[in-house]
């Protein structure tokens, strides 16, 4: 494996852009999903639960982050219930189906086909895609989308970018409570054969206090924060039947933690083409490669009781991660089929360095982790009808993996002797994911479907080798992690009764070495592979249209997810996963009241949940109501009035062992505008 590195860097500069479908049809005028198995197919050809975001919707969500735009998803989930405003970069990873949230993303997050996930972590950066760059977001729920190999264990999140000549040009810009002030900017310019895209967006917030006035201490700051992106697209027509895009993606981000001492930051770029092209009717190919390099620099403290004084616990000041890799993939259309495969590649290095054991007023050790990570895969998906009411697919996929150069370096920052010098055995594995799907169309509106698959995660360089401590509680890295394995299955139902569709799905899931971090005193922690954990539940939506300009939607999700073996920690069988809620319910309302004005509104309920393992720690249930209203001042401009948590309902997010709580986010108003041309 360690002959690939040259060759998975080397697509990644020669080749153009890892892309999944540039060439799939416009879903404003075909109901087709890209993300499920890389290839466009029509919604009701699939076997599993999809979910798609068009880009008027979120533009006009009243949240002002995407990922909390999402939620509207019952079954999209963040780590802790907070949103990218106000999370730390470490803990915004999302889960689909309560398949083991936790700080890695257990749902692979594309742009274009690229990964988003962060090399070393696995979180995901939400704010560095400007919103007005995308065309449409889509959702796959659960293992069915297995065609994209590691870490889309409990689905994908797909965000698709607009092609630079195919969007409204717009200025837009917001301003609200807690110094919240925003900007973005969506330009684009056609030559000929040529069209060149510029996104920009600023942030700045200053921020609330996350720990309530009764526990709130003098240690104890605002959260704030401020970011930039810039985002440059080009695309130029070959010829009828070929298409080049290349696309670049910058962000850089600063954020205060809620303590005078704890911030970090961020600065991340990507570059990507994509060279996609039609050989025949009905066939159609693409080629790509991208490169992706960060870093990332995070302060840690604990604080004592009385939170009065605050003390450096770990200084994580350089987190440098690379991936790059690249895929080639081939797509044959038929009247009654769609066949599709191709192989991808991809290489991942990262490491942290940090400073930890504060003692005599400094630092007195420095530790550095990590490791390189390989991955190669080839995938073969085939959909065929077998009659007017009945739709059968199979797919699989074989992967490769390599975990090497794990290491785990500590030094002694007064003496220069060295504590540790730890270089891990090499770990290598194949894994094989088949999916299975049938879709039964026994009338007009109704359609029944089922899908069983399999699907892997291989654990982060983060999870492998680094150890990290929040506040008193220390949780120790394990560079023995075996990776995590779905075997599921779900059914599910659709009705559409003329303005009004109704959904229902019921799954079963069964994840194998779930990752976690498992309790084993009451100051420390390790990453176990847990044996068994059982995940099940029901998912049932809708929507009503009882009239073109209003739109009424709801959507929840019922779930248990439970330890079922561990034999690391007995004590955890029967007990539920950490930060899964029981019932997660959305709702809401979208309604064009006439020419000029816009009303857009979201409810959101979600039940208690354990912020830990043993399940001792418990959060209350939460519900938020979010509102927006839009009044357009002219064909080319409009402003907006938004309230999110309009009846500024607590939200805990975390408890800690001492009792503190931590808070979501309160009412927030804002007031935007936007212009268009």
């Amino acid at each position: 494996m360690k002959k690939l590195r040259p060759l998975v860097s080397g697509l990644a500069v020669l080749l153009p852009g890892f892309v999944c479908a540039a060439s799939a049809p416009d879903p404003s005028l075909t109901p087709y999903v890209v993300s499920a198995s890389r290839a466009p197919q029509a919604r009701d050809r699939l076997p599993v639960a999809t979910d798609v975001f068009e880009i008027t919707q979120l533009q006009n969500s009243p949240s002002l982050t995407l990922d909390d735009t999402l939620r509207g998803v019952a079954a999209f989930s963040l780590f802790r219930r907070s949103s990218s405003l106000i999370a730390n970069p470490t803990a915004q990873g999302v889960s689909l189906r309560n398949l083991g949230p936790s700080g890695a993303s257990r749902s692979l997050v594309l742009l274009d086909g690229n990964p988003l996930n962060d090399p070393f972590g696995g979180w995901v950066a939400w704010s560095a895609v400007p919103v007005g760059s995308l065309d449409r977001v889509e959702i796959v729920r659960g293992g069915g989308s297995g065609a994209w190999g590691n870490s889309a264990l409990s689905g994908v999140v797909q965000l698709f970018s607009a092609a630079p000549d195919n969007r409204a040009q717009h200025l837009s810009a917001a301003a609200g409570d807690f110094g919240l002030r925003t900007g973005e900017v969506s330009l684009f310019e056609t030559a000929g054969h040529d069209s060149l895209g510029l996104d920009l967006s600023a942030f700045a917030f200053d921020g609330f206090h996350v720990v309530g006035p009764l526990q709130r201490g003098p240690v104890d700051r605002p959260l704030d924060s401020q970011h930039q992106s810039a985002r440059l697209s080009w695309r130029r027509s070959l010829s009828d039947q070929m298409a080049l895009q290349v696309s670049s993606l910058f962000f850089h981000e600063n954020r205060g933690n809620g303590t005078l001492l704890q911030k970090n930051s961020s600065e991340s770029g990507q570059l990507a083409a994509s060279l996609t092209g039609t050989l025949s009717s009905g066939m159609s190919w693409n080629a790509g490669a991208y490169v992706q390099e960060q870093t990332f620099a995070s302060f840690f403290s604990s604080v004592n009781a009385a939170r009065t004084v605050e003390t450096p616990a770990n200084d994580q000041f350089d987190v440098p991660a690379m991936a790059s890799g690249a895929s080639f993939t081939v797509v044959a259309q038929g009247d009654q089929s769609t066949t599709s495969g191709g192989a991808d590649v991809r290489w991942v290095q990262g490491e942290t360095r940090e400073k930890f054991f504060f003692a005599g007023g400094q630092f007195t050790r420095l530790r550095q982790a990590g490791g390189e990570q390989y991955f190669v895969g080839a995938f073969l998906n085939h959909e065929r009808a077998w009659s007017e009411a009945w739709r059968a697919s199979v797919g699989i996929r074989l992967d490769s993996w390599s975990n090497e150069d794990g290491h785990r370096h500590e030094t002694n920052e007064l003496t220069g002797a060295t504590l540790r010098d730890d270089h891990f055995v090499p770990l290598h594995g194949s894994e094989l994911s088949p999916r299975l799907g049938l879709v039964w169309s026994p009338a007009a509106g109704l359609k029944v479907r089922a899908a069983a698959y399999q699907a892997f995660r291989v654990p982060t360089l983060n999870e492998y080798y680094r150890p990290f401590r929040v506040g008193a509680v220390t949780t120790e890295a394990n560079p023995a992690l075996k990776p995590e394995h779905l075997a599921g299955a779900e059914l599910g139902f659709e009705l559409s009764l003329g303005s009004a569709h109704l959904t229902a799905t019921v799954f079963a899931n069964e994840l194998r070495d779930a990752v976690g971090n498992v309790t084993l005193t009451p100051t420390s922690r390790q990453r176990l592979n847990i044996d068994r954990v059982i995940v099940n539940g029901l998912e049932l939506g809708g929507e009503w249209r009882p009239m073109p300009t209003l739109r009424v939607h709801a959507d929840s999700v019922l779930s248990d997810a439970r330890v079922r073996r561990a034999a690391a920690r007995p004590a955890l069988e029967g007990r539920r996963l950490a930060q899964t809620p029981q019932l997660t319910f959305t709702t809401g309302i979208d309604w064009a009241a006439g020419r000029d004005w816009r009303l857009s509104s979201n409810l959101r309920y979600v039940s208690g949940q354990f912020e830990d393992d043993e399940n001792s720690l418990a959060l209350a249930p939460m519900t938020t109501i979010d509102l927006g209203v839009t009044k357009s001042m002219g064909p080319h401009c409009e402003i907006s009035l938004l309230v999110e948590n309009l009846l500024d309902r607590r939200i805990e997010t975390g408890r800690s062992p001492d009792g503190i709580v931590t808070l979501g986010q309160p009412r927030m108003v804002r007031l935007g505008v936007r212009w268009t041309w």
